[in-house]
This record gives C-alpha cells, sequence and structure tokens, in this order.
C-alpha cells in the first residue's frame, strides 16, 4: 500500500479527541463547550486544550457569553476549519478506498542454474 496518503493526514484533526470535537462541529452550525463535553466524554480541561489547540490553527471559532447570569461558551468550525476538515475526511476515503484494492500478487525470482 502507497504511504503517501497517511503522510498527508492533518495531525492537528487526526487526535482522537479533536477529531471528534471536528466530527461534532461539522454536523452543527455550533454546539456549547457542555454539549461537547457530555458526548465526547471528556474532562473540562482536556477539552478546553484540544479547543485551544484547534483555535490557534484557526479551525475553530470560540464565542463567550452569559445564559442566566452564567457563562456559556459555544464553538463553531471556521471556513478554514470546514475546508480542512472536508479535506481529511477526503482522505480517509482516499485510504480506505486503497485498503479495499486487491494486492498484486508479487514475482518470484527465479534462478537459472548454470
Amino acid at each position: 500500500m502507497n504511504a503517501k496518503p497517511f503522510q498527508k493526514l492533518d495531525r492537528v484533526i487526526h487526535e482522537k479527541g479533536r477529531m471528534g470535537i471536528m466530527s461534532m462541529l461539522a454536523a452543527a452550525p455550533g454546539l456549547s463547550f457542555t454539549e461537547l463535553r457530555g458526548t465526547l466524554d471528556m474532562t473540562d480541561g482536556n477539552l478546553t486544550t484540544h479547543i485551544r489547540t484547534l483555535q490557534k490553527v484557526g479551525y475553530v471559532a470560540v464565542s463567550k457569553s452569559f445564559q442566566n447570569n452564567r457563562p456559556h461558551t459555544t464553538c463553531a468550525l471556521t471556513h478554514e476549519g470546514r475546508k480542512a476538515f472536508s479535506e481529511y475526511v477526503g482522505l480517509l476515503e482516499t485510504i480506505v478506498k486503497l485498503a479495499k484494492q486487491p494486492r498484486k500478487p508479487k514475482r518470484k525470482r527465479t534462478t537459472v542454474n548454470a
């Protein structure tokens, strides 16, 4: 199998926790911190760290407000984040297709004895 597609995988998205965040945000216009935390079963600190990493590369936008006098943090994918995630998923699909292709049998070397 060709290793080139694997080398193109976005390492920021590829981490399990960040892939979960990106997947959830790709399916919604925005989600609250508590929705992400609960669905992904992450601690506050772990989720915060992953969101900061995604925010640093420009994939996630974070907005903070108050609801009923309580802080409310909402996350959403940026245009760049949607594009990066779409490319990431496309690359994963390519890898799966390559893995399903039948492998060519290796040629046996024949030696001629003189």
